[in-house]
């Protein structure tokens, strides 16, 4: 009875509804595409396979209406020779993780 009419005064913290995957998978993403990297010449081969699975599963880990333009520099960087040393999860994460931070808004109950 008494929470009825007294509840708890507890602070809540809202954040934006954007999911957020762990770094531990955007580091392992990364390193499957430097594993094709390291193959000299089979190695490009492989990433015409992987440049648009790693794009379509960098939308669906960062969302679909942030993660097309991550996705979208994913698949580009992927199918370039040269550049798949871009760890492009990872920095997503981190910017991701840094912008959620400021965006975070606590409501604390009135006092009385």
């Amino acid at each position: 009875m008494k929470r009825l009419f007294f509840p708890k005064k507890e602070s809540q913290t809202f954040t934006s509804p954007d999911p957020m995957p762990s770094l531990t998978t955007c580091i392992f993403m990364d390193l499957i595409g430097y594993i094709s990297y390291g193959i000299p010449i089979l190695g490009e081969v492989i990433d015409l396979v992987w440049a648009p699975v790693s794009a379509l599963i960098f939308m669906k880990l960062f969302g679909f209406k942030k993660g097309f333009v991550g996705g979208m520099f994913n698949f580009t960087e992927e199918l370039l020779p040269g550049f798949d040393f871009i760890p492009t999860f990872t920095i997503a994460w981190f910017v991701r993780y840094f912008k959620k931070s400021h965006n975070t808004y606590t409501i604390r109950p009135l006092t009385r």
